[in-house]
């Protein structure tokens, strides 16, 4: 099978086309083929060397895809060979074929093609697993999605405005904050040229958001704390910006704020899995009636993943970057 591998010296690092042979599937696994996978910011970030993968995951990019399934393992019950799924994974997208926990993978909502799908499972475990499972966001709360563009911002806004709340986005020009405010957002925000903070806070009347979502980090931290209103809870997801900040611990203790750290990837199945069935439950219907839709960027063929990274570099796309396989 083709698949994509990381290829370093001291000078070059390159994505390339490998040969290789289809995985087997252990007792608890599937073995999917492959028609589409889903770009990602950490994909990027273990190219470079910045977040290396679990020790069991595959030396293959991928986090996500799409595909039909074409063997089982010995345990594996809820699944036939053939069926149409979209899964979760620690690793091993970027490939003809790969392997995937059954208990990650979900089916195909109706309606959606494989490159649609293939944008559905890193967004929706991580936007569900944050907002709404680990922050408890509420019907009538406000949340604020920094990267209103990217795929989990794009997701974020559906999924809050889905379940009752108002959303507030940053975004980083005019275009992308037009694109957000036709999704659903109740207010966009340039952070080129406005203070988030001011903006956020004169929208509120000096109230502040319930939760927050972030994905830069760094010299974010104290803003976003200052966007909160008391019992207000950040979600940091990533540190685009960086890893270190310094922040008010009065703010902290006189708002009674919370602030949570997570990463997906290296969670072990049994979270996954709970997340996978609230998926199914609350989610899949909204997908499958059109409520919600994933948002494609792009696509690319599977021997153009290094363009398809650049493209995701260049902070210009909007919603989800596929490889088509």
């Amino acid at each position: 099978m083709r698949a994509i591998e990381i290829y370093r010296t001291a000078e070059l690092t390159d994505l390339i086309v490998t040969d290789q042979l289809p995985p087997t599937p252990g007792p608890h696994q599937v073995l999917i083929k492959v028609l589409a996978a889903g770009i990602n910011r950490p994909d990027l970030m273990q190219r470079k060397g910045l977040y290396p993968p679990p020790p069991d995951a595959s030396r293959v990019l991928g986090l996500e895809v799409a595909g039909t399934i074409a063997s089982l393992g010995s345990e594996v019950t809820e699944f036939k060979i053939g069926d149409a799924v979209c899964a979760l994974l620690t690793g091993g997208g970027y490939a003809e074929y790969c392997l995937a926990s059954a208990c990650c993978c979900l089916p195909i909502p109706k309606s959606l093609s494989f490159i649609q799908a293939a944008a559905l499972p890193e967004t929706f475990f991580t936007v569900w697993s944050n907002i709404f499972d680990l922050a408890k966001l509420q019907a009538g709360e406000i949340l604020l999605v920094h990267g209103g563009t990217s795929g989990i911002g794009t997701n974020a806004i559906q999924l809050g405005k889905a379940f009752g709340s108002q959303v507030i986005v940053t975004a980083g020009s005019d275009d992308k904050c037009q694109f957000c405010r036709e999704l659903g957002a109740d207010l966009a925000i340039n952070y080129r040229q406005q203070d988030f903070v001011e903006a956020v806070m004169h929208h509120t009347d000096g109230k502040g958001v319930n939760v927050i979502l972030d994905i830069i980090g760094g010299d974010y931290l104290p803003r976003n704390l200052k966007c909160l209103t008391i019992d207000g809870r950040l979600q940091q997801i990533a540190i685009q910006n960086g890893s270190k900040s310094e922040i008010n611990l009065a703010a902290l203790l006189m708002k009674r704020l919370t602030i949570a750290g997570t990463t997906l990837r290296p969670r072990n199945d049994n979270f996954k899995a709970k997340i996978a069935g609230q998926l199914l439950e609350k989610v899949w219907p909204l997908l499958e009636s059109g409520q919600l839709e994933p948002i494609i960027d792009s696509v690319f063929p599977l021997a153009l993943a290094a363009q398809a990274h650049e493209r995701m570099e260049s902070s210009q796309h909007i919603g989800k970057i596929i490889l088509e396989v």
